[in-house]
């Protein structure tokens, strides 16, 4: 460590004066070799590059300049993790963002952008149709954010010509106020509709994650929907933890195909133990980006490129100035490309894969894919419509739905169901 140089060089003088599309080819230069850097334990050569990158990057740039900042952030967090004592002792003050801060960010990227709406407009057309004619219906919600895509189906299922089920949620979530919020707004709603209405809310711990199903109180008679929602990656953690399952690996190796790693012992129990419940229908949404590589080099070149994307739609969608946009970057984006790049083990959680992966998972798993409708499908160009925006996009991927930013994936949903 007292190698490390404590005054590196100042940035040239000439890289202030590069046009922006220059600046963001030479800061993708820096990012991918500080990275190799950082990935060969070469720290002295990886802290001047950070100060150098730290010269022209910046959160309130232009796409590039912003996706560096992060990025570059990332790095450096993973250095400083390979001192254990020196990162507790950085972090030791650090307050978390309370409940409220949070609620209000997730809400933020839910309403100021379509992605997280398409899908659930997706999933609840696909709920809705495969819940026809039941009486009794139970859904499962097993990462409870948000409460406006139930209350939306609430209002569908009202309008049944049969008339509405009985409906029970179960919301599964980290954090209290999050559920509280969930059962005062799905209840009001339930009863201004006059719909019967139950709400089971499951309160889980982030630092175990471990799921009781028994809690979920499945009963005999009720038709069953699972709606998962960026959660199923979580499961993938154990695929490298040193204590149960793959090892780590030293990221000057080779990069590995992206349909050759073996099955997790995590994601495959998770996954049998939802098919043992039968769901009539299990909608799952995921990012459309292989974040799950075992070596840094290779999760750093995809995830450049994935975030270029969705920092560039951010760009499109809100003003530079805006501060809504601003914390959504820093709280949503800039974390998940923290825990990406400077985490391993249990503690990479961000594991994102590709549909074609999930698929062969899910049917590895007993399921069975349902194919989205063209309805489900008009519904959710009619609402990019109402963006007024070119930029997002949406195509069918043999029966699920891609959501993307130009040609760029972004998130994928797909729907499935109990096979025997």
């Amino acid at each position: 460590m007292t190698s490390l140089s404590p005054a590196p060089t100042a940035p040239h003088p000439w890289l202030k004066e590069l046009k922006p599309e220059e600046r963001g080819l030479y800061l993708i230069h820096l990012l991918l070799n500080c990275s190799s850097l950082v990935a060969a334990g070469n720290l002295e050569s990886a802290n001047i590059a950070l100060d150098q990158i730290s010269g022209l990057a910046s959160p309130q740039g232009d796409t590039m300049q912003r996706i560096a900042a992060y990025f570059s952030e990332a790095l450096a967090d993973r250095i400083l993790r390979s001192w254990p004592g020196v990162y507790k002792a950085f972090n030791s003050t650090r307050v978390p963002a309370a409940a409220a801060e949070e609620i209000a960010i997730r809400r933020m990227f839910f309403e100021l952008l379509p992605f997280m709406k398409v899908a659930s407009v997706i999933s609840n057309q696909a709920i809705v149709e495969a819940m026809e004619g039941e009486k009794v219906v139970h859904l499962i919600d097993l990462n409870a954010a948000e409460p406006v895509q139930w209350r939306a189906l609430i209002q569908d299922l009202s309008a049944r010509p049969e008339g509405p089920p009985h409906l029970r949620i179960t919301a599964v979530h980290h954090r209290k106020e999050v559920l509280d919020q969930m059962a005062h707004a799905l209840s009001d709603t339930a009863e201004n509709l006059d719909i019967p209405f139950q709400f089971n809310p499951i309160l889980i711990d982030m630092k175990v994650e471990k799921l009781d199903f028994e809690k979920l109180r499945v009963k005999t008679g009720e038709a069953l929907a699972v709606i998962s929602v960026m959660h199923l990656h979580t499961h993938l953690a154990c695929e490298d933890d040193p204590r149960g399952g793959r090892s780590p690996s030293n990221d000057s190796g080779s990069s590995s195909s992206p349909l050759s790693s073996p099955q997790s012992p995590g994601v495959e129990s998770f996954l049998s133990a939802i098919w043992s419940l039968s769901p009539k229908i299990m909608v799952v949404t995921e990012h459309e980006s292989d974040h799950n590589g075992r070596h840094l080099m290779e999760r750093l070149s995809e995830a450049l490129h994935f975030y270029a994307a969705l920092f560039d739609c951010m760009e499109s969608t809100l003003p530079r100035a805006s501060l809504e946009r601003q914390r959504m970057e820093k709280m949503v984006l800039g974390e998940e490309i923290k825990n990406i790049i400077a985490c391993e083990g249990t503690e990479r959680r961000e594991r994102h894969e590709k549909l074609e992966k999930w698929s062969q998972r899910l049917e590895g798993g007993g399921f069975a894919g349902v194919p989205l409708s063209y309805y489900a499908m008009l519904q959710a160009k009619r609402l990019l419509q109402g963006y007024k925006c070119d930029g997002y996009k949406i195509r069918d991927e043999n029966g699920s739905v891609v959501i993307c930013w130009q040609d760029r994936p972004i998130y994928s949903v797909s729907a499935w169901r109990f096979r025997r």
